[in-house]
């Protein structure tokens, strides 16, 4: 297997890693702060990718369609938290589980209704076409590195925002002890909206970002929700670090499983049945990573001991 292959697919996998990361650290926040268990966080990587599909193909510009993706998202979610999870905090998570769960079908069948069953598609701006010529001869995908560095880049900006703003101060405060900064006179209802918007927004860039590389549809957004909470359990809950660490980790073990276990099978078996277990096992892999890290580290990487 070539060295250049392999890079690449590397990379593939950083890509993969941030873009989960987008998702994640909406859903740790807004679990670490809320204690909310929230199932509708993929519905807003959904109505992220919509937004910024529709706005795109009715004015020609990309940058215009990611812009409507974070504040179509983020208004979404900060209008969800006011109506219907604020009354959630204090009911037992089956309870958040179900109507988060309720709010899932809304969404996709609202979204249905605006936008049709049939899936939109979002092009790749012209600047971000093509290929980059990259040191030791690899050709990567110049929109793909985009991606990277703009999960970087926001990575980034929550690490200053939670850990050198007063709003990041609050929120830290608040994941720990919600009551007290709610007795020294912090709004608390103002704070979870902020924090859910956040989250929300985040989830939403992410749905745009992804919706170039891939068709833009209906129940788009569940299976990386899935992929989201197994990175939280990993990284931990709460835990910005933990979510990107997390992030890169299951991007890496599932893409790097995929191009490494079909031609470890086809050792010793035939090619057809060793592509089936090979790409079984790979996308297992993620799971048993995650099970290792609950047996080592129940808290989670970065989580704070219980």
């Amino acid at each position: 297997m070539s060295p250049v292959l392999i890079a690449e697919q590397v990379l593939n996998g950083v890509q993969s890693g941030v873009v989960l990361f987008l998702m994640a650290a909406g859903l740790t926040l807004v679990f670490g702060v809320m204690g909310l268990i929230n199932l509708a966080h993929g519905s807003l990587f959904m109505v992220g990718a919509f937004a910024a599909a529709g706005v795109a193909s009715a004015t020609g510009s990309f940058l215009l369609g990611l812009v409507a993706a974070l504040a179509a998202a983020a208004a979404a979610g900060a209008l969800v938290e006011v109506l219907v999870l604020r009354r959630l905090y204090a009911r037992e998570h089956l309870d958040q589980v179900l109507a988060t769960f309720a709010l899932i079908l809304i969404f996709s069948e609202g979204v249905r209704w605006v936008f049709g069953s049939f899936p939109l598609f979002l092009d790749i701006p012209t600047a971000l076409s093509g290929t980059v010529s990259l040191p030791g001869g690899i050709l990567y995908s110049r929109y793909r590195l985009a991606l990277i560095a703009t999960g970087l880049v926001v990575a980034l900006g929550l690490y200053l925002l939670i850990a050198h703003t007063r709003i990041g101060m609050q929120v830290r405060a608040g994941a720990s002890d919600r009551e007290m900064i709610a007795a020294l006179g912090v709004d608390i209802g103002r704070l979870y909206t902020v924090v859910f918007a956040l989250g929300a927004a985040l989830a939403g860039l992410a749905g745009a970002l992804v919706g170039a590389i891939q068709s833009v549809q209906v129940g788009m957004g569940e299976p990386v929700l899935i992929l989201a909470f197994v990175v939280i359990v990993i990284g931990g809950i709460g835990s910005i670090k933990g979510a990107f660490i997390g992030a890169l980790l299951v991007g890496l073990t599932d893409t790097l499983g995929r191009l490494f276990l079909p031609p470890l099978f086809a050792l010793f078996m035939d090619s057809s049945a060793a592509a089936t277990v090979g790409s079984s096992l790979a996308s297992m892999s993620i799971y048993v990573l995650m099970a290792i890290v609950l047996v080592l580290k129940p808290s989670g990487l970065f989580g704070a001991r219980t």
